[in-house]
């Protein structure tokens, strides 16, 4: 009741009488008192005048599902958030929460994430408030096989969230992360249960560098964050339902796979193609130009003789991006 309520209020465009929400809604005035005292202990600043109702003044700074649910334009991706201070991981918590019958779209977002993952078993440490970490539930009905088109559609809407939303000329590094210049400023990763021949549940974590000013030594070089790239801060709200509403979009369009359009366009934003790149091949290392992706979200890379190989897994190099 309390989004019903916030809703009505953040739609008016000047005061909006208690008595209007409640016959609007069909509850008591104290019901709506009882909200309204609500939203203000989540950051909601709302003003109330007598004789003139209720008007919202601001949004809440930090983290807020309501505030979230604002902007939110999907059906299903978003529309059960789990808001957590503090988690391990959110992909762990998200998995369990998919065992006992989670549904699809379902959201997990942390302030603070303690032991968080990264590709190939990196960690993904988060501070306080500094980024956002976050975990969205998928059931798509496919088998096990088809589900690497999910990480790529997923760089394709993050792409295009941290572009449109902070004014960024962001692009991706295959096949997880989402740079602008040489430095990394988004990690994806997506885990599955499956069955052999059937994929239960995916769970794409998503975790984006938003306020941070420093970073450890180790990945100073090759990190950064929107605070710094744009020198101000976001509405981390309106941000990760822009980031949610093109998620869906991207799933929904291509029906879980990377289609020819979608290939295009993942193509043109992806700063691994046209660049030297290397990568193990049994033994030894290999290199050579990194020239397309596939449907299956697979690196053609062209060697020195001619020949295109297709690389899946491991460790790619990217010469000239950390």
């Amino acid at each position: 009741m309390k989004e019903k309520i916030l809703q009505l209020i953040y739609n008016s465009e000047g005061y909006l009488s208690g008595q209007q929400i409640s016959e609007s809604l069909g509850i008591s005035r104290q019901a709506v008192n009882k909200a309204v005292k609500g939203l203000r202990d989540k950051g909601f600043e709302i003003e109330s005048a007598t004789n003139k109702g209720y008007k919202l003044i601001s949004l809440p700074v930090d983290l807020c599902a309501e505030s979230i649910n604002l902007h939110l334009k999907t059906k299903f991706v978003g529309r059960n958030i789990r808001l957590l201070d503090t988690v391990g991981s959110t992909n762990d918590y998200l998995k369990a929460l998919a065992e006992k019958g989670a549904e699809a779209g379902t959201v997990v977002l942390s302030r603070e994430q303690t032991s968080g993952k990264g590709r190939l078993g990196r960690s993904w440490m988060s501070k306080r408030d500094e980024t956002i970490s976050m975990s969205i539930l998928l059931r798509p009905d496919m088998m096990p096989s088809e589900i690497a088109s999910i990480t790529p559609l997923a760089g394709l809407a993050m792409c295009r969230a941290v572009n449109d939303f902070c004014m960024l000329d962001s692009r991706i590094k295959w096949p997880n992360d989402i740079i602008v210049g040489r430095k990394k400023l988004v990690g994806i990763l997506t885990e599955m249960a499956s069955q052999p021949d059937k994929v239960e549940y995916t769970v794409t974590g998503i975790g984006i560098n938003v306020s941070n000013t420093s970073f450890p030594d180790e990945i100073a070089h090759k990190a950064t964050s929107i605070l710094l790239e744009t020198g101000r801060h976001i509405d981390r709200n309106k941000f990760v339902a822009t980031a949610l509403n093109y998620l869906e979009q991207e799933i929904v369009q291509n029906r879980y796979r990377l289609g020819g359009e979608a290939v295009a366009e993942y193509q043109r934003l992806c700063a691994t193609i046209g660049r030297q790149v290397t990568f193990a091949r049994g033994k030894r290392n290999v290199s050579g130009m990194a020239v397309s992706v596939s449907n299956n979200g697979e690196l053609g890379v062209m060697l020195s003789n001619g020949t295109v190989v297709t690389v899946n897994a491991g460790e790619v190099t990217v010469q000239g991006i950390y």
